[in-house]
């Protein structure tokens, strides 16, 4: 029982490890995507934004996402093991295919990940400019929200989280094996770690893709304090119409979003898989 609870346990910690060093080296691009997604303005354009808030505020806004994704990446690896195992129990001899009880499982982790929404909600705010003369920081944004809004404000844009992380876990999980599968085989520890970066970078890459349009909306939505609450579709609508109805223009950030997703996820999944061996 105590080797079984030591290998639920290594999936939670190498995942929230994993998470860590990845926010740490990718947060700059992280805040000139954000700009994008925002303001729908050009990477360069982004950059100069960046340059005028100046180095010191440049990790500004880090906390959340350190906490937030530390979190969410464990829940995402832990629950997903945790969900598969029990599921699969439970499936027995039942005939369903373990493919499906597998991508169910995902979901369910997928899903869970959103109890966090609140950490994304202040990373939304503390990254936009027009709101860096009203909140000081994670602790002050968080109290300003609860104290002024209350605990449902902290839970704007929940709606495009859940409708991303569900699906966007069961493809991860799901393709993560056959590709690697499809790769060179290793034979050396730097070849693992390599088919495994290719393998989770390849992955995330996609999904940015797949589910920009939601991290749009997301933005969009997180980035009002108090108000009504917008449906997914009427922001989108806004969002479509103020650029024009332009599909390049909505995707606008999309690239730089490909190849931040590709280090993040390259780096999450490499190191995840590292950790995992050494534990």
């Amino acid at each position: 029982m105590a080797v079984s609870t030591m290998d639920s346990e290594s999936h939670y910690i190498c995942g929230s490890i994993a998470a860590f060093t990845n926010i740490v080296v990718t947060f700059p691009i992280q805040k000139v995507l954000f700009r994008q997604q925002l303001h729908g303005v050009l990477a360069i354009e982004a950059v100069r934004q960046l340059q005028r808030d100046g180095l010191r505020n440049l990790y500004r806004g880090l906390l959340p996402p350190l906490l937030q994704k530390s979190t969410t990446v464990a829940i995402m690896f832990g629950l997903y093991e945790d969900f598969s195992r029990v599921l699969l129990e439970q499936a027995g001899s039942s005939g369903v295919p373990e493919l499906v009880t597998r991508s169910f499982a995902a979901a369910l982790a997928g899903t869970a990940e959103a109890i966090l929404t609140p950490f994304e909600r202040v990373q939304t705010l503390l990254q936009d400019h027009r709101h860096h003369g009203r909140f000081n920081n994670t602790a002050h944004t968080f109290r300003t929200l609860l104290t002024e809004y209350g605990v449902t404000e902290c839970y704007r844009g929940l709606v495009p989280i859940l409708l991303r992380n569900g699906p966007s876990n069961v493809f991860f999980f799901g393709l993560r094996g056959p590709i690697k599968e499809q790769l060179p085989e290793a034979t050396t520890w730097a070849g693992h770690l390599v088919n495994d970066f290719v393998c989770g970078g390849v992955l995330g890459a996609a999904l940015g893709i797949m589910f920009y349009p939601l991290n749009v909306v997301k933005a969009r939505a997180q980035s009002q304090v108090g108000g009504a609450f917008q449906p997914c579709r009427k922001v989108l609508l806004t969002v479509w119409r103020e650029r024009g109805g332009s599909l390049a223009m909505l995707f606008r950030g999309a690239h730089l979003n490909y190849h931040r997703s590709l280090i993040s996820w390259g780096i999450i999944n490499a190191t995840y898989e590292l950790l995992l061996k050494l534990l």
